[in-house]
């Protein structure tokens, strides 16, 4: 089934958001993308100083659209929490660790019912934190500390490192906000692994958050199971969709009733591939599908092939495919624009480049056929 590209912009081209060198940042990476119960469109990333890794002194930054994508403000720096921030001894023990404040791993979710964004976020991949904005994204609470949601994995699982997201979260329909995250021992490589895949949710708009269990542990054939994406099916269940490390280069689900508990078995999903990088999933209830966003190499596990699959049958099989860009493009989100234009937010490499290089987070919409 063809699509039609649009842009984010009025010439009909993608629209760059965030250059790398541009603003006193190195590189932008990790986006992620909402659209606020009243329409405006909040794209946010982080934005890394100086260390190319994840271990460097990094802020959150958003631009926020009040025309359905085509226009943005300038960048704001939403996150930032007062004192003195302890590094983490994970990333300290791998000499990993850079002098500045790691505020990593941004994920909002739009509150249909109360009528407002919620925003998380990590400091030093240790600590997390809840801001909240009832004015559409244009300012933001001061930040509360929900590391306590974290906390209780641990007699279970002793964590040294923790992630949220990254992309989007999810309002269920009974109102509960739910966000994947991952946590880790911090023991093997970069202190991101081992690691298990989990969520943490609140029943109260934002003001608690608590854990769910874990939905799926590292082991022989799911192999450090990190960074997933949810959506809400028609049939009311939850589905997580996650990268992992193993042999079969696919991605994983499994579903929820609830979106915290009674995870079923995890399988892999034979027609989505996995580069070992983070997709994004989104419900669209108005066209009765599940849209899925991610490098669509299945080779060699290159970042590269950018393509949105589409399934009407609650992700059991995806037989659509729509090519948002062919060359190097790796972390990507989405959402649904107040016209019905997908927008998809999405790390971009040069062209011509001989291996993925992260040049700019790049915002182009997708008008699909329903």
């Amino acid at each position: 089934m063809a699509a039609a590209l649009a842009s984010g912009a009025e010439s009909g081209k993608p629209l760059d958001l965030f250059e790398s060198g541009a603003g006193g940042y190195e590189s932008y990476r990790i986006p992620g993308i909402v659209v606020a119960p009243k329409g405006s469109v909040l794209a946010y990333c982080e934005a890394r100083k100086s260390n190319p890794n994840d271990w460097g002194e990094t802020d959150i930054l958003l631009r926020r659209s009040t025309d359905g994508g085509r226009s943005f403000a300038p960048p704001a720096n939403i996150a930032h929490i007062a004192g003195p921030v302890a590094e983490n001894p994970a990333g300290v023990a791998q000499k990993l660790a850079a002098p500045g404040v790691l505020y990593d791993n941004p994920l909002a979710i739009s509150d249909r019912k109360a009528h407002c964004v919620h925003l998380l976020f990590c400091v030093e991949y240790m600590r997390a934190f809840h801001i909240r904005s009832d004015d559409d994204g244009a300012t933001w609470s001061q930040p509360k500390e929900i590391t306590s949601a974290f906390q209780s994995f641990r007699p279970g699982y002793p964590w040294q490192v923790i992630a949220i997201g990254p992309g989007h979260g999810i309002q269920l329909r009974n109102g509960r906000l739910v966000a994947a995250v991952w946590l880790s021992t911090g023991t093997g490589s970069h202190a991101h692994r081992p690691s298990a895949a989990a969520t943490i949710y609140s029943d109260d708009h934002g003001r608690t958050w608590r854990n769910g269990d874990i939905a799926v542990p590292n082991g022989p054939e799911f192999v450090n199971p990190s960074e997933g994406a949810l959506a809400q099916l028609s049939s009311g269940e939850v589905m997580l969709n996650l990268r992992t490390e193993g042999a079969r280069a696919r991605r994983t689900v499994l579903t929820s009733p609830d979106g915290a508990t009674r995870w079923s078995a995890p399988q892999f999903q034979p027609e989505l591939p996995d580069p070992v990088c983070f997709g994004s999933l989104l419900e669209d209830p108005k066209g009765k599908r599940l849209l899925f966003i991610n490098p669509d190499n299945f080779e060699n596990r290159q970042r590269k092939n950018l393509a949105v699959r589409v399934s009407r049958d609650n992700g059991r099989t995806w037989p659509e495919k729509h090519v948002v860009d062919p060359g190097w493009a790796a972390y990507s989100d989405i959402a649904m624009a107040p016209n019905g234009d997908l927008l998809c937010f999405y790390e971009r490499g040069a062209a011509g480049a001989s291996r993925m290089q992260y040049n700019y987070l790049t915002l182009t919409r997708l008008r699909l056929s329903k």
